[in-house]
């Protein structure tokens, strides 16, 4: 694989975000926000973002709710029974989930077909790996048929090794989310606040819902994002094409926003109302057609996330963005700072 130079850095302890915003005195559009153009990298917070968008602009928001996804329970295996949790990641067509077995907060691999999970209510069944070259992610029969409501009564929000506590479920929401299905929090959301949201739209900003259901984060360097569901409206498609026919940027909310609207592009550069399954993958190879720019949050070294930015903005941008951001001291991760990175 070629070696990215922006994907490839060493990310202090002190730079994770432990705790959100709200824990730390802030209001959730008080973070930081780092903007990158070109070569010119501006410092700023987020709740001045509007200082950087125009009128005439389009954000594209993800509408996708958080589910308080993980569950702990007991995996039976013929070597006895061992404490597990279980993140329930993605609901398959067939009424079976995508989870993902974790102890002491690391994946556990070498479970079976026939395993069973007992958690709270009735069983989870193994049945099969879901990505047949390992073990990390299975196809499961879940122990009820509504989910949903299930993980409503017995879950809680996944969480990752550098957040210290366990935080209510609200604070993995965003102010745009309206239909629970992701199975992590589409931060790049997060910082928006009601307040925001009516200047920008006051300041001629136009928004449009798109939604994208997350699964669970990739485990390995560079490892692309599993095919997730997603649905672009008739509505939202024609926002887009009137704003690029009308010389108006489109402005992803996140790179599941991006994918998003990217699986719906035309091989003329239209957009067209989709939906249904994406396994889209963007990167060097695959540049993004639709998207000016996007906002987001700081994401980890060598994750593919950072292909996805370079496939926006190019790599020259994601680079000064982020040794802009590594020097000035910004936060990573769901509860961390945010940046708008433009295409120029």
């Amino acid at each position: 694989m070629r070696v990215h130079p922006h994907t490839r850095f060493t990310l202090p302890d002190e730079l994770n975000a432990a705790e959100p915003p709200e824990a730390r005195g802030l209001a959730r559009d008080r973070v930081r926000l780092l903007v990158a153009e070109g070569s010119t990298v501006t410092h700023t917070r987020f709740d001045r973002i509007g200082e950087h968008l125009r009128p005439g602009d389009l954000l594209l928001v993800n509408t996708s709710g958080t589910l308080p996804a993980a569950v702990d329970g007991s995996w039976i295996t013929g070597g006895g029974v061992a404490p597990v949790v279980v993140h329930f990641s993605t609901a398959l067509d067939d009424g079976t989930w995508v989870v993902e077995l974790r102890s002491g907060g690391m994946p556990m691999f070498g479970g079976a077909a026939g395993d069973r999970v007992e958690l709270p209510e009735g069983t989870l069944t193994l049945l099969e790996p879901y990505d047949p070259g390992s073990t990390r992610l299975w196809r499961a029969k879940p122990p009820v048929a509504d989910v949903v409501a299930y993980l409503g009564r017995h879950g809680r929000a996944i969480t990752y090794k550098y957040v210290d506590r366990q935080w209510p479920l609200a604070l993995y929401q965003t102010v745009f989310a309206n239909q629970p299905g992701s199975a992590e929090m589409p931060s790049a959301g997060r910082p928006f606040s009601f307040e925001l949201v009516s200047q920008l739209a006051a300041s001629g900003v136009l928004i449009a819902p798109i939604l994208l259901h997350c699964g669970v984060s990739s485990l390995e360097s560079y490892e692309p994002p599993l095919p997730e569901r997603y649905d672009v409206s008739e509505h939202t498609a024609r926002l887009v094409n009137w704003v690029k026919a009308n010389g108006g940027r489109v402005i992803a909310v996140g790179t599941t926003a991006v994918r998003a609207i990217e699986s719906a592009a035309q091989p003329d550069g239209s957009v067209a109302a989709a939906g249904g399954w994406t396994d889209l993958v963007l990167g060097p190879d695959h540049p993004a057609a639709v998207v000016d720019g996007l906002i987001t949050g700081m994401h980890a070294p060598e994750a593919s996330h950072l292909l996805l930015l370079e496939s926006v903005v190019g790599g020259d941008v994601v680079q000064h963005a982020y040794d802009a951001a590594l020097q000035r001291g910004y936060l990573w991760h769901e509860f961390g700072d945010s940046c708008l990175m433009l295409r120029s």
